[in-house]
């Protein structure tokens, strides 16, 4: 499937698409948090892109989500206000992005002035932990963004609240570099769309994040591409940041 349309990271307006067929998340997922930006967006939102601490400094995401170098807040507020606690660091992007199509090495972390307390990191996965998944793995996507994809007389419209939302997908297709998530409402599943990008899809049930958003169908309804955290490539990047299982 082409990379046809980036989930997040449009500082220009509102950052389009987020949980679809979810459930607000409250305080599910603590330590996934939300990219914030300087300034309000024309519908009153804030956030255009998600991610998930991995250390107590060390807040993971995509590498379109900024550039590299640039100075950015986090929130990890479940429902955010313009107000509540913001988190700043510095944005370092994969070396690599933008990559090809087969790897991306769209990755980035923000490395945080100081230690986030009293919320616990997630994990890693192991070195090539994913290769061999059954196909009924089922995976939890979490983020911030669209709430709903109305299809109006002008097209078609992304609505937002700036609430951390949570869903459950189906295992479609994986191969060296990327999974690719069923969100198909009409089989129970759920999944992600702008505003989510650089957002955990934990494996199954646990703080495990397999794999980052990174892209998916333009009206979110079809399958989320997500790139994975138990590669070479991955992994010798985030090797730089923090210590790897």
């Amino acid at each position: 499937m082409a990379l046809s349309v980036v989930l997040g990271g449009f500082l220009t307006g509102p950052s389009a698409m987020a949980i679809t067929n979810g459930t607000y998340d409250g305080d599910q997922h603590p330590n996934v948090g939300g990219l914030v930006s300087p300034t309000q967006y024309s519908d009153g939102t804030w956030l255009y892109c998600s991610g998930t601490l991995i250390s107590s400094t060390v807040f993971l995401t995509a590498a379109h989500c900024a550039e590299d170098g640039e100075r950015v807040g986090v929130t990890f507020d479940s429902d955010y206000e313009d107000g509540d606690t913001v988190h700043h660091g510095t944005f370092h992007a994969d070396p690599l992005y933008p990559g090809n199509q087969s790897n991306s090495h769209d990755i980035a972390v923000v490395v945080l002035d100081e230690a986030v307390e009293g919320i616990e990191p997630a994990r890693l996965p192991e070195a090539g932990s994913l290769s061999a998944l059954p196909k009924d793995q089922r995976f939890t996507s979490v983020g911030y963004g669209a709430y709903e994809v109305t299809n109006e007389p002008g097209g078609h419209r992304y609505l937002y609240d700036d609430r951390r939302m949570v869903s459950s997908g189906e295992l479609n297709a994986i191969n060296k570099t990327w999974l690719r998530i069923s969100m198909n409402k009409n089989t129970g599943d759920g999944g992600t769309c702008y505003g989510d990008s650089g957002g955990p899809n934990f494996l199954g049930s646990t703080d495990i994040v397999a794999a980052i958003t990174i892209t998916g169908d333009a009206i979110c309804r079809a399958t989320n591409v997500d790139y994975r955290l138990d590669t070479e490539s991955a992994r010798a990047f985030l090797g730089e940041f923090v210590e790897l299982p």
